[in-house]
């Protein structure tokens, strides 16, 4: 520890703010707020303070401390969560589970705006709309906008006119905005606004403004139109009523609950609306020194909720904490209306948190006693981290293989129904790509790979897997555009970082726990990928090998060389042939030839 770190904190203003420890080369390795950060810090110097493990190994990689004075408590927490966010010290307790619950992103600054469902809010000039849980509700009301106003979700340049629009276009999910003459910017433009309305909750504008329309379609004898209103109508009045029961139903709030042993927690967290559990997120830690509930949940609810839209009404945490008051005044300042932190002691209240606190401990059996998790959850987890519409039932991985740009090939290996599905594995030789160039090899591979499908009207996979990263993802991706597949589910993996992309989002990638039996199951099929790649690619270059030596064998040719390979297979087993055999296969005077040769040479 650097001997000016006291003189520092005794120097410092009795005011509130953030003040940040750092390692020798300047890294942030803790942060904190306070009231008063003089005697806040100080107090870490203190020879009264109680053992704390933790502490002292901070201090002691501590040398220098930077703090940061604001106007009051408020501010101090907030700035303390993002700097933790940002820096990511490795003596905070950290929000390691990179999962959220998802938006819809609404492209507002688009001329054909569209909507997607995203993991992540930004300021790009798009509205967003969540959060939703459970995580499928989002993607059903997406499904709902391409059903009912045909505002799709690809990722397709709109800013140019393409040949032909996707199959989106003609299972009628889909305007077609990307293709001349099939909609109308005014068209459009009118279903985006009904989207618009319906996601903004503004359900009755919405209906007002489709009776408008339906009875001007009627006057002008557009019958069909006015169909298309009233369906409309319909349904929204349906979803409206559904949402206002809900609404109605009863109590909202969050319980958590948690299981702790030496460094190892795992963390439940219950949503609870209109009375009743919809849905549960679980949060893992590896390296928790000097476990204290207090400071876990103040750091733990503070990270959770401060950067979240959608706030419920009561957070019932395992353990009060110190700047709990201070906590509450914040998110209800955001929230609009008021936000109550509480540790039931008894009644219906604490049942629910000792039923959380059972399912923590279900969670970190599974995950630290190595349990094997069930196959539908770890697909639910994989669909979540990628935002597929649903669970996958087939995957379908490309790699590929080559040594200094010869024999270059590819393989495609399936996933499907829980296991890997040999009769389906495809081997590719690459026929336009004359040099080492992958980029090009993945395009070509995976445009012959869908145009078949295409050809033969077979159906296309939940997931595409793509080794490699974005220079791969972006190949797949043009290639399946120029296909016409826009709306096709694509992912890469990185090899050395374990990172996914996913084809749209590829600014916000995924990463995943090692311990993610998702990414196990990612890595499994991605292996399997190359192992047969790499298999096929040496029996191609072993073959290649074998058939240049045969041929400098004088009067020995390729039939010759063909017909021996074809019938033993390899140099090994033909030097293991007699004569009498090989004389079977190819003319007695060749025979004798590749005879002589090998017991020359072996």
């Amino acid at each position: 520890m650097n001997p000016n770190l006291h003189e520092k904190a005794e120097a410092l203003p009795a005011q509130p703010g953030v003040y940040v420890f750092k390692d020798d080369s300047g890294k942030p390795i803790y942060v904190g707020k306070a009231k008063s950060l003089r005697s806040r810090v100080r107090s870490y110097f203190q020879d009264s303070r109680a053992a704390n493990e933790k502490r002292d190994l901070m201090l002691e990689a501590a040398h220098d401390l930077e703090t940061i004075l604001v106007d009051n408590e408020h501010e101090a927490m907030a700035l303390e969560n993002n700097l933790i966010k940002q820096y990511k010290p490795r003596y905070n307790i950290l929000l390691r589970d990179d999962k959220s619950y998802p938006y819809i992103k609404f492209t507002a600054y688009e001329r054909f705006p569209r909507v997607h469902v995203t993991r992540r809010v930004k300021k790009d000039g798009s509205l967003y709309f969540g959060p939703y849980f459970p995580a499928n509700l989002a993607y059903r009301i997406v499904d709902f906008i391409h059903r009912h106003f045909l505002v799709p979700s690809c990722y397709v340049d709109l800013t140019r006119e393409h040949a032909r629009p996707c199959l989106q276009f003609y299972i009628k999910r889909c305007l077609g905005p990307c293709a001349k003459d099939l909609t109308t910017p005014e068209r459009y433009v009118e279903a985006a606004r009904d989207a618009r309305l319906l996601l903004e909750g503004r359900e009755s504008d919405l209906v007002r403004s489709l009776h408008d329309r339906m009875a001007e379609s009627s006057n002008r004898l557009e019958f069909e139109d006015a169909a298309r209103y009233r369906d409309q109508i319909g349904t929204v009045e349906e979803l409206r009523e559904r949402q206002k029961m809900a609404a109605n139903s009863g109590e909202e709030a969050d319980i958590l609950g948690f299981h702790q042993e030496g460094p190892l927690v795992a963390v439940n967290l219950f949503h609870l609306r209109g009375g009743r559990v919809l849905d549960r997120r679980e949060f893992f830690w590896e390296d928790v020194d000097e476990f204290s509930p207090p400071e876990f949940f103040s750091s733990l609810i503070k990270q959770i909720y401060l950067d979240q839209q959608y706030l419920p009404g009561e957070i019932h945490a395992p353990s009060d904490f110190e700047d709990r008051e201070t906590l509450e005044e914040m998110l209800s300042k955001k929230r609009g209306r008021a936000v109550h932190i509480l540790t039931p002691q008894a009644g219906p209240k604490r049942a629910l948190a000792e039923l959380v606190a059972r399912n923590a401990r279900h969670s970190f059996e599974r995950r630290f006693r190595i349990m094997k998790p069930l196959a539908r959850e770890v697909l639910e987890s994989l669909s979540d981290a990628l935002d597929l519409p649903k669970p996958p039932n087939r995957i379908e991985a490309f790699d590929i293989s080559h040594i200094q740009g010869t024999d270059i090939v590819a393989s495609m290996v399936v996933w499907e129904a829980g296991r890997m599905k040999k009769s389906d594995y495809r081997k590719f030789i690459i026929k336009t790509v004359p040099q080492n160039n992958d980029f090009a090899s993945m395009a070509e591979v995976v445009g012959r790979r869908y145009r078949r499908l295409q050809e033969e009207k077979k159906a296309f996979p939940d997931l595409v897997l793509i080794d490699g990263g974005l220079g791969q993802l972006h190949a797949a991706g043009a290639a399946l555009e120029e296909l016409g597949v826009i709306n096709q589910a694509v992912a890469s993996i990185a090899k050395r970082e374990e990172i996914l992309y996913v084809l749209g989002r590829e600014n916000e990638p995924v990463v995943l726990d090692h311990h993610s039996p998702a990414l196990h199951l990612i890595q499994q099929i991605r292996d399997e990928a190359h192992r047969f790649a790499v298999t096929f690619h040496r029996a191609r270059r072993s073959k290649r090998e074998i058939t240049s030596e045969l041929l400098e064998i004088p009067g020995v040719g390729k039939r010759t060389t063909n017909k021996l390979l074809t019938q033993f297979g390899s140099i090994n087993k033909l030097r293991k042939v007699s004569l009498e055999e090989m004389a079977q296969v190819v003319k007695l005077a060749q025979a004798r030839r590749v005879y002589d040769y090998l017991a020359a040479n072996s």
